[in-house]
């Protein structure tokens, strides 16, 4: 299965996600992030597929091609910014969030149809712009990072309704597993992730991101 196949199953998940009543029924409370209602985080779930889906047909034009998602996300400042940082800010989710989860939805539907469409006609590019970064990507790295997203924040969607996580395809959640090792490895050293997952008389808390 290729990286396009197993984006269109994340895109699935999610739909079958911010589908739940239990999402809409608290669609204006807050979530489990700082400063982010219910709704806003699923509008920030939704928008991995709306952007992949305004980016994979664009010429990445002179913008400089990382080497893999792996230095997308060490280049990225967010990463290590504060919650309440102008970086995080999440404002336009929550403003998007007032059209509510049907609207949503529909959003999510014509893009992941947009995205196909794109793949099917030759449209799609192997280099895309990641615009918001400053940068372009391989399709499949880029790709990989709107995995990632769908992953951590289906996640926090279900913790935040008080519903168990989806399970994911493997094709969706095993290269992010990775990834976020290779991260986690990348901030903390070899020896701490090793002993974080293995020895529970020595682990100390880590974290991708």
């Amino acid at each position: 299965m290729t990286r396009d196949d197993a984006f269109l199953q994340a895109a699935d998940a999610v739909l079958a996600l911010v589908a739940r009543p239990e999402v809409a029924a608290r669609w204006s409370e807050p979530s489990a992030l700082p400063q982010l209602s219910v709704g806003a985080l699923a509008v920030h779930l939704g928008n991995q597929v709306v952007r992949a889906a305004q980016v994979v047909a664009l010429d990445p034009a002179d913008l400089p091609v990382l080497a893999d998602a792996d230095e997308h996300y060490a280049r990225s400042a967010w990463p290590t910014a504060a919650p309440e940082d102008a970086i995080n800010d999440h404002s336009r989710d929550e403003t998007a969030a007032l059209d509510g989860p049907d609207a949503l939805h529909d959003r999510v539907v014509e893009h992941r149809e947009t995205f196909r469409d794109a793949l099917t006609s030759g449209a799609a590019r192997d280099v895309v712009p990641v615009p918001w970064a400053g940068w372009a990507m391989r399709r499949e790295d880029f790709l990989l990072t709107r995995l990632l997203e769908v992953v951590v924040h289906t996640d926090d969607l279900a913790v935040s309704v008080g519903i168990d996580t989806p399970t994911l395809p493997t094709e969706v959640f095993d290269p992010v597993r990775d990834l976020l090792a290779r991260l986690a490895v990348a901030r903390h050293g070899q020896a701490r992730v090793v002993a974080a997952l293995t020895r529970r008389e020595r682990a100390q808390p880590i974290h991708a991101f």
